[in-house]
Order: C-alpha cells, then sequence, then structure tokens
C-alpha cells in the first residue's frame, strides 16, 4: 500500500492494521494486534477532536506565530487536566 509506505518514511515505528482479503482471513492474533491498534488510535483522535473544538487545529491561526505553540499547550494542558 502506497499510503503506509509514505508513512514508513516518516516515521520508522509506524504499525498500519492488517488487512483481510478472501484468500487470506486475519489469524486471531492479527485480529488482537487490530483492536491494539485501534484503541490506541481513537485515543489520539479524540484528543485530536479537542483541539479541532477549540479551533486551533480546524481554523487557519491567525494571531503571532510565536503565540501559537503558547497557545497550543495552554489548550493540551487543559485537555490534560480534564482527563486526570
Amino acid at each position: 500500500d502506497g499510503g503506509y509506505l509514505g508513512l514508513k518514511k516518516l516515521h520508522a515505528k509506524t504499525q498500519m492494521p492488517k488487512r483481510r482479503s478472501k484468500k487470506n482471513p486475519l489469524t486471531k492474533q492479527d485480529k488482537k494486534n487490530n483492536q491494539f491498534l485501534s484503541k490506541e488510535r481513537v485515543i489520539n483522535e479524540n484528543a485530536i477532536g479537542l483541539l479541532k473544538r477549540f479551533k486551533i487545529l480546524a481554523d487557519r491561526y491567525r494571531n503571532r506565530r510565536k503565540r501559537f505553540g503558547l497557545c497550543f499547550n495552554l489548550i493540551a494542558g487543559i485537555y490534560n487536566l480534564e482527563l486526570c
């Protein structure tokens, strides 16, 4: 898959779920691995969704570029506080 190879170039430890085909069904270990990856992905996607709700990732950032990191870290801190 071309997308997977592109991810491998960006990050060597990238893991993608294994796909089944008619000729090659998934083994129980493959299914467990896919379930683990999906649990991890959901956590990350929920965090990204929260940042999009604050509009820092969803819209164009129109304030000073130097303050983007500060603003991003503050929102991430609020999210981490909410998790505790």
